[in-house]
C-alpha cells in the first residue's frame, strides 16, 4: 500500500477534474492511501464516495519578475507532511507553482501535463520583450529550480501529442512517461440508446467549457448551415463559460433558438449521450479529448476539428471524421453524409463503442500503480 497525495486547484466542470477523481477512486480500489488535496472547495462533481479522502487547504504563491515573491503555502506543507506521501502527483499548472514551493523531497513528484504548458518551453532572449514571455521564462526557471530541489520530477503525457512536446522542449534528465487519459468506460456504455431519428430530428451534442479555445460558435455556423440544407437537426451543448452570453447572442442572430440548447452543466452527461446520434467538437487545440471517448463509449459517432492530441483518437472514417481545418461547411457535410446513412452511422457507433474499451479507468489505474512504484524502486 502507497501513501498517495494527488493536488488540483478545484474540481470545476473540466477535464483534468474529471480524471482525478477517476484516478483517486482507481487508486482507493486497488488499495491505496489516497488524499486529494483541494486549493479551493469548489466542487462541480458528485464526490459523495471519495469526500472523506478530500481536503481543502488554500494556498497560493504569486511570482514578481521585478519584487519578491509571496508564499501562502504554510498550511499546504503542513499537510503534505502530516500525509507522509510517498508520491505526490500535480494537475494544472497553478498547482504546479504552488506545490513545488513546498519542500518535501522523501516523496517522489509527478506533473500530470494535460496540456502544452506554455512556461514549460525554453524561451529564445528574442522572444523576451514580451511581458507574457517574460513571465514564463521566470516561471520556467522558478519551477525547474524546484524540480531539482526536490531531486528531480516526472512528468505524465495524457497523449502522444503531448508526449512528443515535452520530449521536445524538457532537458532530457527529465522522465516523461505517457499514459494515455482514461474514462469510466462502464458508466458511458448502453446498450438501449436511442438510435432512430424521434420525430425525424437528428440530435447532436457536445461537451465543454464555453470558452474561445471550444470554439463552440462554429458549431452553430454549421447548424445553420445544415438547416439551410433541409436538416432537421438539434445541436445540446453541455458545459459552462465565460462565452455564454457571446453564444447565446449568436444563437438569436442566426435565429437558431429552437435548434441550439445550451444547457450548461449537468451530472448526468451519459444520459445526454444516450439520447443522441453524433457527437460534434470543435476545439482548437486539445490535449486529449476524453469527451470524444465518453461519447465514444456511448456509441456515437463523432465528427470532431483537429486539435492535436485528438487525432490520435478519431480514425477518419472508421469511429468518425477528423476536420483539418475550422470550416463549418465540412463539419456539416460530414454530419449530412452520417445522417443520409443510417447503416454507416450504426456500424460507425459499433466501433466507436469498441475502441473505446482501451480506454478503461480499471487498467489505467493499474498502469499508473506501476508507474508510482517503478519510481519509488529506482530510488532504492
Amino acid at each position: 500500500m502507497l501513501n498517495i497525495l494527488h493536488i488540483i486547484p478545484n474540481l470545476k466542470k473540466g477535464g483534468a477534474e474529471r480524471l482525478v477523481i477517476d484516478i483517486v477512486r482507481a487508486l482507493l480500489s486497488l488499495g491505496n492511501n489516497v488524499k486529494l488535496i483541494l486549493f479551493e472547495d469548489q466542487v462541480e462533481y458528485p464526490i459523495d464516495d471519495i469526500a472523506p479522502f478530500v481536503e481543502v487547504v488554500p494556498a497560493k504563491v504569486t511570482l514578481s519578475v521585478w519584487k519578491r515573491n509571496t508564499y501562502e503555502i504554510d498550511r499546504l506543507q503542513n499537510a503534505i507532511e502530516s500525509f507522509q506521501p510517498q508520491i505526490i502527483h500535480t494537475h494544472l499548472f497553478e498547482t504546479e507553482i504552488v506545490s513545488r514551493s513546498c519542500h518535501y523531497p522523501q516523496a517522489k513528484w509527478f506533473t500530470h501535463v494535460h496540456d502544452r504548458m506554455p512556461a514549460l518551453k525554453n524561451m529564445r532572449f528574442t522572444s523576451l520583450f514580451s511581458k507574457r514571455n517574460l513571465t514564463q521564462y521566470f516561471e520556467r526557471k522558478f519551477l525547474f529550480k524546484q524540480y531539482n530541489l526536490h531531486g528531480g520530477n516526472r512528468f505524465v503525457a495524457i497523449s502522444e501529442d503531448i508526449y512528443a512536446y515535452l520530449t521536445h522542449i524538457l532537458p532530457e534528465k527529465n522522465k516523461v512517461i505517457l499514459l494515455k487519459n482514461a474514462i469510466d468506460v462502464k458508466r458511458f456504455s448502453s446498450s438501449s440508446r436511442n438510435k432512430e431519428e424521434t420525430c425525424g430530428i437528428f440530435k447532436l451534442i457536445s461537451i465543454g467549457r464555453l470558452d474561445h479555445n471550444k470554439n463552440h460558435g462554429l458549431l452553430l455556423e454549421c447548424v445553420s448551415i445544415l438547416i439551410s440544407q433541409g436538416l432537421q437537426v438539434h445541436l445540446s451543448i453541455l458545459g459552462e463559460g465565460d462565452q455564454r452570453m457571446l453564444l447565446e447572442n449568436k444563437i438569436h442572430s442566426l435565429n437558431l433558438q429552437q435548434s441550439v440548447s445550451l444547457l450548461g452543466t449537468v451530472n448526468d452527461v451519459e444520459k445526454h449521450l444516450w439520447d443522441s446520434h453524433g457527437y460534434v467538437h470543435s476545439a482548437l487545440s486539445e490535449g486529449f479529448g476524453l469527451t470524444l471517448i465518453e461519447a465514444m463509449a456511448a456509441g456515437l459517432p463523432v465528427v470532431a476539428l483537429d486539435g492535436g492530441g485528438n487525432r490520435y483518437l478519431v480514425e477518419d472514417g472508421k469511429n468518425g471524421y477528423l476536420i483539418s481545418q475550422p470550416d463549418a461547411k465540412q463539419f456539416a457535410e460530414k454530419i449530412i453524409h452520417l445522417w443520409g446513412n443510417p447503416p454507416l452511422r450504426s456500424e460507425m457507433g459499433r466501433y466507436a463503442a469498441q475502441f473505446a474499451q482501451q480506454f478503461s479507468m480499471e487498467s489505467y489505474g493499474e498502469k499508473l500503480l506501476d508507474i508510482y512504484k517503478n519510481a519509488i524502486a529506482c530510488a532504492e
